[in-house]
C-alpha cells in the first residue's frame, strides 16, 4: 500500500516466482526457502481431497491453486457475494509478555506499539542496522487486558526473525537485568484467512457472543468462540485483516482445530478454496509488497514508499534500529530510487525484468501479473529517482532484446474495500 490503504498482512518471500511456475508448470515440488525437510500443514490433506495442486513453499506444501484455477479464485474473492478461504498456516505467530515486552518491542520495529489499545493492530517492519527491512509484521496488542502482545511474520523469514529477536532480548537484559520480558513460539499454531465481501456474513454467525460483529479493519478479538469448532480453552484469535485489498480476517487456531475450521467455513455456499496463485495476483492489484521480491534488507522504508508505517511518535524518539538512515532519507529525501505501480501496455512483465528509460536502465521490476480485475497487465517495481511520477513513460525489457512500453502508475492498481465500522 502506497498510502494508508495498502494495508497488511503480510508479504510471503518468493511467492510471485512460486505461484508462476507452478502454475506454467505443474510441478509439485520447489525448492524450500530453508533447504529443510518440508512440512504438511494440518490441512494437507483437506487440499488434496479438494483438488488442490500441492507445492512447496516456505517449507511447507500449499496449494497454488484447486480445480477452479487461479483466475476463477480470484474473481470469487472480489465477487460481492463471494469469500475465499487461504490456509496460511506457514506464517510464524510469536507472543510477547512482560511488564517490559512493549518497550523492547519498541527498539526493533517502526511503528508504535505502545499507542495500541486492546485488539488493536498494526502493520509494521523489523528493521535493521542499515535501515533495511528484515520482514513486515502485524501486531496486534493485548497488553492492557489478556497481558500479551501478538506478533505474526512471513513463512520463509520466521526463523530469521525470531533468532534477531532472541538476540535482541540477551542485549536488552543485559542492558536492564530487571526487566521482565518473554517471548513465546507458537510456530506450531495455525493462521487461515477468509477474505472477501462475503467473509463478514460467513464468520460473524458463527462466533459466539458477536465478538467479530464491530471490528474495524486492524482489530482483534482473542477467545473466539466458533460454533462446530473445538479450540480449546483459548480458542481463537481473530483479526479484520488480509492480503488481497477485501474485506476479511484472518483466524489463529490451535493445528488441531484446523481443519474443523476450515470445514466449517467452507460449508458455507460462498466459499470456496483459494492457494497461492490467487493469493498473488489480488495482493499485486492491491499494491502490496512481498518480502523476498518488493522489499528486502537491502531495501528502506522509505524507498519501498512505505513512511506511512512510521508515525510521528517514532521518528521523535528514532529508537528503532536504522532510524539514522531512514529519517535522513525522509527529511532530506536522500533516497536514490522508489517502489512504483507500472502499467506495461502488451504483456506482464515479470520479476528482475529491467526498466529503460531511453538506452538508460533506471530500474527493475519485482512483481508482475496480468490482473484478472482489470484484464490488463501490471507491475511494480524500483525506477531512480526523477522517474518515479505518475505518468512517465518507460520501458521494460520483457525478454533479451524485447522492450514493451510502459507507464509509472499509482498504486494500489484496484481501490481496497477494507471495512471500518462507524
Amino acid at each position: 500500500r502506497i498510502g494508508l490503504v495498502l494495508a497488511p498482512c503480510r508479504p510471503d518471500a518468493m511467492l510471485s516466482r512460486a505461484a508462476a511456475v507452478a502454475s506454467r508448470t505443474g510441478v509439485r515440488s520447489l525448492a524450500s526457502a530453508a533447504g529443510g525437510t518440508v512440512q504438511k500443514t494440518a490441512l494437507f490433506d483437506l487440499h488434496e481431497e479438494l483438488g488442490g495442486k500441492m507445492v512447496e513453499f516456505a517449507g511447507y506444501y500449499l496449494p497454488v491453486q484447486y480445480k477452479a484455477g487461479v483466475l476463477t479464485e480470484h474473481n470469487h474473492t472480489r465477487d460481492e457475494s463471494g469469500a475465499s478461504l487461504f490456509d496460511v498456516s506457514h506464517m510464524g505467530q510469536l507472543r510477547l509478555t512482560g511488564d517490559d515486552a512493549i518497550d523492547f518491542l519498541q527498539g526493533l520495529v517502526v511503528g508504535d506499539v505502545a499507542a495500541l489499545g486492546p485488539g488493536d493492530a498494526t502493520l509494521s517492519l523489523f528493521t535493521n542496522a542499515q535501515g533495511g527491512i528484515i520482514d513486515d509484521t502485524v501486531i496486534t496488542s493485548y497488553m492492557a487486558d489478556q497481558g500479551f502482545v501478538s506478533v505474526v511474520v512471513n513463512g520463509a523469514n520466521k526463523h530469521t526473525v525470531a533468532a534477531h529477536m532472541d538476540a535482541a532480548l540477551k542485549a536488552y537484559m543485559a542492558a536492564k537485568p530487571s526487566a521482565s520480558v518473554e517471548i513465546h513460539n507458537l510456530f506450531d499454531r495455525h493462521l487461515l484467512a477468509l477474505q472477501g465481501p462475503a467473509a463478514a456474513s460467513v464468520l460473524s454467525p458463527l462466533v459466539q457472543g458477536g465478538k467479530v460483529d464491530a471490528l474495524s479493519f486492524m482489530n482483534g478479538a482473542n477467545n473466539c468462540i466458533i460454533d462446530g469448532v473445538d479450540a480449546g480453552p483459548e480458542g481463537c484469535m481473530v483479526t479484520r485483516c488480509g492480503y488481497t485489498g477485501e474485506d476479511g480476517f484472518e483466524i489463529a487456531v490451535p493445528a488441531e482445530s484446523a481443519e474443523q475450521l476450515a470445514r466449517k467455513l467452507l460449508a458455507s455456499a460462498a466459499v470456496m478454496p483459494a492457494g497461492l496463485g490467487a493469493r498473488d495476483s489480488l495482493r499485486l492489484e492491491a499494491g502490496l509488497c512481498l518480502h523476498g521480491n518488493d522489499i528486502g534488507e537491502d531495501t528502506t522504508p522509505i524507498e519501498a514508499g512505505l513512511a506511512w508505517t512510521i508515525p510521528k511518535s517514532r521518528r521523535a524518539d528514532a529508537r528503532f534500529p536504522g532510524a539514522d538512515v531512514i529519517l535522513s532519507q525522509l527529511k532530506e529525501k536522500s533516497w536514490a530510487r522508489r517502489r512504483v505501480g507500472l502499467r506495461p501496455l502488451k504483456v506482464p512483465a515479470r520479476h528482475g525484468a529491467k526498466i529503460f528509460s531511453g538506452d538508460e536502465q533506471i530500474g527493475e521490476v519485482t512483481s508482475g501479473t496480468f490482473s484478472p480485475t482489470l484484464k490488463v497487465p501490471l507491475s511494480m517495481g524500483y525506477v531512480n529517482k526523477g522517474f518515479q511520477k505518475k505518468g512517465t513513460e518507460v520501458e521494460i525489457e520483457v525478454r533479451e532484446g524485447k522492450r514493451v512500453p510502459a507507464v509509472v502508475d499509482s498504486m494500489p492498481f484496484v481501490p481496497a474495500r477494507y471495512f471500518k465500522a462507524a
